[in-house]
C-alpha cells in the first residue's frame, strides 16, 4: 500500500485538501468542515501542487505541470482527458464534450463523469457549462464555479464565452 501525502491550501474560495501518492496528485477537494482535516504529510508532489495552485489563485499560472492521476472508469478517464484540453478562461458545454468523445447522446454520462472529477481546478470541470450558457452543477458549489470563471476571465484578458476546443 502506498503512502498518502496530504497538504492544505487556503484560497479565496475556501480551504483545499490536496492528496497524492509518491508520483502524482490524486485529489484536490474543498474542505467543508474543519473536522475533516487530517495531519499534513508532505512530499514533493503535494508541495509542488500547493505552489502551483497558489500561483493560479494569484493570477500567475494558467497551466499546471504537477502530475495527476485519479481512479475512474475508462469513460470517466476520457471525459477528464477532454477537460484538461479546455483552455484557461474559456468554457465549453457538456454537449461539446460528448461530441468531442464521438457520441452526442452521452451528454448525461459526461455530466456525471464531470461531477466525479476529484482533481478540482487542475482538471477544470468548472469550465463546463450548460448548452445555453448557464452555470450548472459544481461539487464545490455554484458560487465557487462562478468565482473561478470570473478569476480566469480577469487574468486571461478574454471574454467568458463558450468556445469549442
Amino acid at each position: 500500500m502506498s503512502t498518502k501525502y496530504i497538504t492544505y491550501l487556503r484560497t479565496p474560495i475556501g480551504q483545499l485538501k490536496i492528496t497524492a501518492d509518491e508520483t502524482a496528485v490524486n485529489s484536490i477537494l474543498f474542505v467543508f468542515n474543519d473536522t475533516e482535516m487530517e495531519e499534513e504529510n508532505l512530499n514533493q508532489v503535494v508541495t509542488q501542487c500547493k505552489k502551483e495552485l497558489a500561483e493560479y489563485f494569484a493570477g500567475k499560472r494558467k497551466e499546471f505541470d504537477v502530475p495527476t492521476r485519479q481512479t475512474g472508469t475508462e469513460f470517466q478517464q476520457r471525459v477528464w482527458s477532454e477537460l484538461v484540453k479546455i483552455p484557461y478562461g474559456k468554457t465549453v458545454s457538456y454537449n461539446d464534450i460528448a461530441i468531442a468523445l464521438g457520441d452526442k447522446k452521452s451528454v448525461r454520462v459526461v455530466g456525471s463523469s464531470n461531477g466525479k472529477n476529484q482533481i478540482s481546478i487542475i482538471v477544470p470541470c468548472h469550465r463546463v457549462i450548460g448548452k445555453d450558457g448557464s452555470l450548472t452543477g459544481y461539487a464545490g458549489g455554484l458560487w465557487r464555479k462562478e468565482w473561478l470563471l470570473k478569476h480566469e476571465k480577469e487574468f486571461s484578458g478574454g471574454e467568458k464565452q463558450m468556445e469549442m476546443f
